[in-house]
């Protein structure tokens, strides 16, 4: 082996992250001042800079990815209200006290995350409530089964198994 590519194989290549710290630190920073210079001005509050909001995009995106969080079908859901929380609490972070605006951010929209979840969850419980309450006859109603043996096919056995897959779930 050459010498060149020992030193080659010793270093270690640079991974480029999505979001760069130092970049998204240095932009909340510069936000922040035109939010102080506006507040002494009596102006309303600048928009927030497209960076920025790229950024808790990316975060919310890349967070969205993980094994805890992947197979919901409300994904882009909680996306949005991971990015909505971010612009919300912006002001709450302080450069001074922290310089790791990603790590404060991912922890917001972590936070998103499961309020959503909690109140997808919520809901669907309250849904499977209803449906228990009706009735399933109304609401689970195929032309054909008539209530008896005759005609009964696939989509009644199909049915009949959203039926018990309901009952399994409220007794928990």
């Amino acid at each position: 082996m050459s010498t060149n590519t020992l030193v080659s194989k010793m270093t270690k290549k640079k991974t480029e992250n999505y979001v760069n710290n130092r970049e998204f630190l240095d932009a909340l920073v510069l936000y922040r001042i035109h939010c102080e210079e506006a507040a002494n001005q009596g102006k309303p509050r600048p928009r927030i800079p497209n960076y920025i909001g790229e950024c808790f995009f990316k975060i919310a995106t890349h967070l969205s990815y993980k094994p805890n969080f992947v197979n919901y079908m409300f994904r882009d859901d909680m996306i949005g209200d991971g990015v909505e929380n971010c612009v919300m609490y912006i002001s709450n972070f302080n450069p001074e006290k922290s310089t790791n605006p990603f790590a404060y951010f991912t922890q917001v929209i972590y936070f998103a995350f499961l309020r959503r979840i909690a109140k997808e969850k919520k809901q669907l419980e309250t849904k499977n409530k209803l449906l228990e309450r009706s009735g399933y006859d109304e609401v689970l109603y195929t032309d054909s089964y008539s209530g008896d043996m005759s005609g009964y096919n696939s989509s009644s056995a199909d049915m009949n198994s959203i039926k018990e897959n309901l009952e399994i779930r409220s007794k928990r």
